[in-house]
């Protein structure tokens, strides 16, 4: 039973990793119904963005997460102003065609920075504490405690907040929105920016537990992480955290009780299992369209 608990406290902390990267892919799919693929390379950026601040600044902790969040904050406002709003009414595997070039393109311009490896020096002080048997590092404490509070923050300003309430208008029925007075472009901009860098702060949390990082780590945990939120139900934010934290422990309980190769098996395995019997998600709704 420790040797469970130890693996489930570790599927907590990967899950709040994939649930911040996975709530960017739901936002943007829920006010602009597309699937920005570039996300996962969002994430790799604000791994590197930790890199600049912690190995190249030596800053500590809280600043880099700052800096980091900050800067893919504005990259993702920036790509949805140049790349995706002069497409937004044109056919959507125009604007699916273009966040995977944004990707690749994110991928290259960072590989022709430093094709090497980058190692992320120790932000946090590293201690392990014991709790019945289970050992809790400071790492898994700042990932999950820190995801939380996003999380949490994200829930106040989409439920709380009128730029929330502009956003749940706008996926309700984004055609109607602008006659009521609703900036639609300051609104989407807005969500670009929190689902970014929600992005950002999840590439803190990956560099500060795997510290060796390149410029293709958002390749394989960006698609994990969409994964998460089909799993969920794309769209509903709820979902993706649900969905992430899922696939956190179906990861992390397959290494622990089967050979670490079958993880991945596993991982897409589920996916297509959900799709044929809940394409929805499992918080997901069916879409009512009108004829």
């Amino acid at each position: 039973m420790i040797y469970f608990f130890q693996q489930a406290l570790n599927a907590v902390q990967l899950g709040s990793v994939y649930a911040l990267i996975a709530l960017g892919y739901t936002m943007v799919y829920g006010v602009l119904s597309m699937i920005n693929f570039a996300h996962g390379d969002f994430f790799m950026v604000g791994a590197f963005l930790c890199f600049v601040g912690a190995a190249l600044l030596h800053l500590p902790f809280v600043p880099v997460l700052l800096l980091s969040m900050t800067g893919v904050t504005l990259l993702g406002v920036a790509t949805e102003r140049i790349a995706y709003r002069p497409l937004r009414n044109a056919p959507k595997v125009s604007a699916i065609i273009t966040s995977l070039g944004v990707g690749i393109f994110l991928e290259n311009f960072t590989l022709g920075l430093s094709p090497y490896p980058k190692y992320i020096p120790q932000l946090l002080p590293s201690f392990t504490y014991t709790v019945g048997g289970v050992s809790v590092s400071t790492f898994q404490l700042a990932t999950i405690g820190i995801s939380f509070l996003l999380m949490f923050a994200l829930h106040l300003i989409v439920n709380k907040t009128k730029a929330g309430l502009a956003m749940r208008a706008i996926s309700a029925d984004r055609a109607v929105v602008p006659l009521m007075g609703i900036p639609v472009d300051k609104i989407i901009a807005l969500t670009f920016a929190l689902g970014s860098g929600l992005g950002g702060a999840a590439g803190v949390m990956y560099a500060m537990a795997y510290p060796v990082i390149d410029p293709y780590i958002g390749i394989l945990v960006g698609w994990k992480a969409f994964i998460s939120a089909v799993i969920g139900g794309i769209g509903n934010i709820r979902g993706a955290v649900l969905g992430a934290y899922i696939l956190g422990m179906v990861e992390i309980m397959t290494a622990a009780f089967l050979p670490s190769t079958y993880r991945d098996l596993v991982t897409f395995s589920l996916l297509l299992a959900l799709l044929i019997y809940r394409p929805r998600g499992l918080l997901g709704r069916a879409e009512i369209q009108k004829v």
